[in-house]
């Protein structure tokens, strides 16, 4: 870990323990994979996770509910992979992408939909405020390009100077409840490390927080390793719809 994990928490009261997990640069296949089986393990592994992750290629993920031949004509990035969440076409290279596992005894599993979506991205705007990043809720939905995440807004999304700069998408299921986002364009001059220690920061100060490093085990290796090959990585899977 690149950075102190626990700050001093406000109020010096104990709070609840959550799991991050570094997972570095993977391929779009892996990635989605990694967030499928954490949301699977959620419930097992009892705490929420924050994850953040990277690219080793240009790519794009579409939301779960999307079809295939609308997307397929929005970009020319390859792969394009469905997601295991809803929302919009996302392009990732060089964006900032994390994502959040919460289990389903947790308090932010009862959020409705909106509540949860508002709430990490107060959070993201706390940790780029400490970055001195000036950004702000979108207050309605801005729809300049139907079914891609980045053009336009939602509301909620963060917006710096107007333009959108994180958006996120969902899913809740028996299991848990998911969240993939992504940072993009990246804040100029502002390094992903000390982005990722203020997002950490906030939290301890916010909720009292307390950091864990997540060490995923054999069988947890196994089943991303499983959905990578038998959903993931193809073609038929992402085109079923």
């Amino acid at each position: 870990m690149a950075y102190p994990l626990n700050p001093k928490p406000a109020s010096g009261n104990p709070g609840p323990t959550w799991f991050v997990l570094q997972s570095g640069p993977a391929s779009a296949a892996e990635n989605m994979a990694w967030d499928e089986a954490l949301l699977e393990g959620a419930a097992g592994i009892g705490r929420p996770i924050l994850r953040h992750y990277g690219w080793t290629e240009p790519a794009a993920t579409f939301g779960y509910f999307q079809k295939f031949a609308e997307v397929e004509c929005l970009t020319k990035l390859r792969p394009l992979v469905r997601r295991p969440t809803g929302g919009g076409l996302v392009p990732h290279d060089t964006d900032w992408t994390y994502s959040v596992v919460i289990p389903p005894d947790d308090s932010w599993y009862d959020l409705k939909a909106v509540a949860s979506y508002c709430r990490v991205h107060e959070w993201i705007q706390a940790a780029l405020s400490e970055v001195r990043v000036t950004t702000a809720l979108s207050p309605t939905r801005q729809d300049d390009g139907p079914g891609q995440c980045f053009v336009g807004a939602e509301q909620f999304d963060l917006l710096e100077r107007g333009r959108k700069i994180a958006g996120a998408a969902q899913r809740r299921n028996r299991d848990g409840l998911l969240i993939q986002g992504s940072i993009q364009p990246t804040p100029q001059g502002v390094l992903r490390t000390d982005f990722e220690r203020a997002f950490l920061a906030v939290a301890v100060r916010s909720w009292s927080v307390e950091w864990v490093p997540f060490d995923a085990d054999e069988c947890l290796r196994k089943r991303v390793a499983e959905l990578v090959i038998a959903k993931y990585s193809r073609e038929s899977y992402h085109q079923r719809r």
